[in-house]
């Protein structure tokens, strides 16, 4: 039996600017951080007494005699790639999905580690990484950036840079005093509403070359955030108006990123005292994050009313196996090469 833990992510520069059809022609780069909400993957092989051969429990419990009849996507793909055969997988997370946290991709990455630990072989970050990518974007068709697999990977507040050849994950530097700041500063709500990432992706990707320029603007404020990340003279509450910039240049990148409910919602906290903010993912729903300072958080944090208030901290280790214990079972592998 194996159980994984992996991060959700939280973006807050570059978003757009991972996506493969964009770099493989101009730079990208985010920064971003995983922070203390995860989902945990359970996997054994199932033992041969059923009448089907695998189970799967998330939202519902699927009951299957073949990996054809797997109706999750990531599911049945992953089985497919990495040869699993008859085996109970039950996942669960602390915050739900669809919400802009990335948390299909944590999913991925962790269903990945699980399946490798599960077999008794060990895959770094990178590959998890690389692999994850693989089997949402290619296996699975779905529209989307690289960013939220090598986060929930890797794991630490990093600044991703992509280009043609790949990817360059380097950690930001920050003295632990700025860190705190910005992790006091930062506020999390949940705006109550959900959607698919990358339906909402493939709303905007028709637009894509009316809105290079927005995206390379995006691209140039990832250098100024590390900047004021770094720079221990430089004033952490820069930051906050950083977000908000970039949260004014993302909503002219497509137009279902956000919704008038969602626009009420960012002027509220902003004439509340935040400095800035923006709404995570793709858009259209789920996580509001905003910077506010210290003097000013329980006014946000009123103006917000009964929007859920989620208290969080960074987090370090990216993805991890939390149990381990070797089970005595063979199948033939293909795909992936576990």
């Amino acid at each position: 039996m194996v159980i994984t833990k992996t991060p959700f992510r939280m973006s807050f520069f570059g978003g757009g600017t991972d996506i493969e059809s964009y770099f493989s022609e101009n730079k990208g780069a985010v920064i971003s951080s995983t922070f203390d909400k995860y989902c945990y993957v359970t996997v054994r092989h199932l033992p041969r007494f059923f009448e089907y051969r695998s189970e799967f429990v998330y939202s519902v419990i699927e009951r299957v005699s073949g990996i054809d009849e797997i109706r999750h996507p990531l599911i049945r793909h992953a089985m497919n790639a990495c040869d699993m055969r008859e085996i109970r997988l039950s996942y669960e997370a602390d915050l739900p999905a669809r919400s802009g946290l990335g948390t299909s991709s944590s999913f991925a990455v962790s269903m990945l580690n699980a399946f490798y630990s599960l077999k008794g072989k060990h895959a770094d970050k990178r590959k998890l990484a690389d692999e994850a990518i693989y089997l949402e974007r290619v296996l699975c068709g779905e529209a989307g950036g690289w960013q939220d697999q090598i986060a929930a990977s890797f794991g630490g507040l990093n600044r991703i840079d992509f280009h043609s050849g790949g990817y360059d994950v380097s950690p930001v530097i920050i003295k632990p005093e700025r860190k705190r700041a910005l992790e006091n500063n930062l506020m999390l709500f949940f705006t109550g509403f959900t959607r698919f990432s990358s339906d909402v992706q493939k709303s905007n990707v028709e637009d894509m070359k009316t809105k290079v320029s927005q995206l390379k603007k995006m691209y140039a404020l990832v250098d100024e955030a590390e900047r004021i990340l770094t720079d221990s003279q430089s004033d952490i509450d820069e930051f906050g108006g950083l977000l908000d910039y970039t949260w004014k240049l993302k909503r002219q990148t497509g137009s279902a990123i956000t919704t008038d409910s969602i626009d009420a919602l960012y002027e509220k906290g902003v004439k509340a005292g935040a400095l800035g903010g923006k709404l995570l993912g793709a858009g259209r729903g789920g996580f509001m994050l905003f910077y506010a300072p210290e003097n000013k958080k329980d006014s946000v944090r009123a103006a917000m009313g009964d929007l859920l208030y989620v208290p969080f901290e960074f987090e370090n280790s990216g993805t991890q196996v939390l149990y381990y214990v070797a089970e005595d079972y063979s199948t033939q592998e293909t795909g992936f090469s576990i």
